[in-house]
């Protein structure tokens, strides 16, 4: 890395024009996600702050700052509104921090493509989107405050990618405005493929600055909830209605006892130790979930339509994903989770196998999809009664040992994350062009610490 020529705290003064925050209490809040649902992330990530915050409103503006950190080997950390859960947006280095959430303008919606600034918030960008019938193919639970460039760079998917798959299905993703690191930094725009090679990589090869996305056919979803009393009946529940083709949702979760019960706010509604599945569905398909869920001997315990969901300004989509997390966290702070997924050819034998191993210890938590190539399977964000690190990391092996992909969100390099360790070299390249120096979110790319 280019050293530093020019204190990051002194930048302010270069460029006066930009909106800076210096408080050290705003700049270390600034410089902090959901890390802290892991007990070993919030350890490892204490004290690690940036310098100055940067809060650019124009392309312009970004440019100015990001020539200036080049010029002066300024370390850059991008963030959106800081909702990732694995210390994306913080700086190991120090240095700038880019908080892109004022540059987030709607751009257009052309038939069933969007376009908006990487700092735009999700729901605005779905709002946007409706009087034109189209709505966001994919949304996460923290979709009120998540920002569409944050979901790219450090996110997955969400509720509709049982219909759609993640973010980085082909097809999700149509293009990226890009903008270098360099004193004269340059902006191109990707399409396709070479596009998703910024995707999940915690803003640390390119700064994303718009995005283009596929959308789809805007629907008036209705919010379910159905209980079970036995965790196999209700895995085929969930398994048989998210598979089915006919049936068009948005969102199946499966809450193993007694996950559900920290669901203080719906409390009224369902019945303490009950499995509970969440589901978001399309009117015409309530009918055979009627029949489905009588069939599985389960009970519909809460239906709002629409209208009701919108009136009451509260969706069950934030009682899903990573939310469900936060929820159980508000209660009991000894808990923490893991990420995981399972083999489309054989999930439900996976999740027996591990309810029967972990129960009690591990609360099954399990989120319907289609993969990237469009298989029907599950992705666990398993909660888990924390007792050490050793013993986390002995529960994920269990995982491996059946045949489970581990996504370990208790690490902060991006290699790490992922089970292979190794990133393609199409990622690696896109850093050298867009990043030259390694200026941008240094420490999270092992392969480039060692190239």
């Amino acid at each position: 890395m280019t050293a530093c020529t020019v204190a990051a705290t002194e930048l302010p003064q270069h460029l006066p024009m930009i909106d800076w925050i210096t408080d050290p209490s705003r700049v270390a809040r600034l410089s902090q996600d959901f890390a802290w649902f892991s007990p070993v992330l919030k350890r490892d990530l204490q004290g690690k702050v940036g310098e100055v915050v940067a809060r650019p409103r124009t392309e312009e503006e970004i440019r100015q700052v990001v020539g200036l950190c080049a010029r002066e080997g300024v370390p850059i950390t991008v963030r959106g509104s800081g909702t990732g859960n694995y210390g994306q947006c913080t700086p190991l280095e120090g240095g700038v921090v880019l908080d892109l959430s004022a540059y987030n303008s709607f751009l257009w919606c052309r038939g069933q493509v969007g376009r908006a600034q990487a700092g735009i918030r999700l729901a605005d960008f779905d709002e946007r989107c409706r009087p034109q019938g189209q709505e966001l193919r994919w949304l996460p639970s923290t979709f009120r405050s998540a920002t569409l460039g944050g979901l790219f760079g450090g996110g997955f998917g969400g509720a509709g990618s049982i219909t759609y798959g993640p973010l980085a299905a082909p097809g999700n993703v149509l293009g990226v405005k890009v903008m270098s690191v360099e004193p004269e930094p340059q902006v191109l725009e990707l399409r396709g493929a070479e596009a998703m090679l910024l995707h999940h990589t915690y803003g640390a090869n390119g700064i994303v600055l718009e995005l283009e996305v596929a959308l789809a056919p805007a629907t008036p979803w209705l919010e379910c909830l159905v209980e079970l009393d036995d965790f196999e009946a209700a895995l085929q529940l969930a398994s048989e209605f998210g598979a089915a083709p006919g049936l068009l949702k948005k969102e199946v979760c499966f809450l193993g006892a007694p996950i559900a019960d920290y669901f203080t706010a719906l409390a009224e509604h369902l019945t303490p130790g009950a499995h509970v599945l969440l589901l978001v569905l399309a009117p015409e398909a309530e009918s055979t979930l009627q029949e489905m869920v009588a069939r599985h001997g389960g009970r519909l315990c809460y239906r709002k339509s629409a209208d009701e969901v919108a009136a009451s300004h509260r969706t069950l989509l934030e009682y899903t994903w990573n939310h469900t997390t936060l929820h159980a966290l508000k209660v009991d702070k000894g808990l923490t989770y893991i990420q995981s997924g399972f083999d489309p050819q054989r999930y439900q034998a996976q999740v027996l196998a591990l309810e029967q191993a972990l129960a009690g210890e591990v609360l099954m938590h399990l989120e319907f999809l289609r993969t990237k190539e469009g298989a029907f399977t599950c992705s666990g964000l398993q909660i888990i009664r924390y007792s050490s690190e050793a013993r986390l990391n002995e529960i994920m092996q269990t995982y491996r040992d059946q045949g489970v992909f581990i996504n370990n969100p208790h690490v902060y390099v991006v290699e790490d994350g992922k089970q292979a360790g190794q990133l393609a070299p199409g990622v690696l390249a896109m850093k050298r062009r867009f990043d030259p120096q390694g200026l941008l979110n240094p420490g999270k790319l092992r392969s480039w610490m060692s190239a």
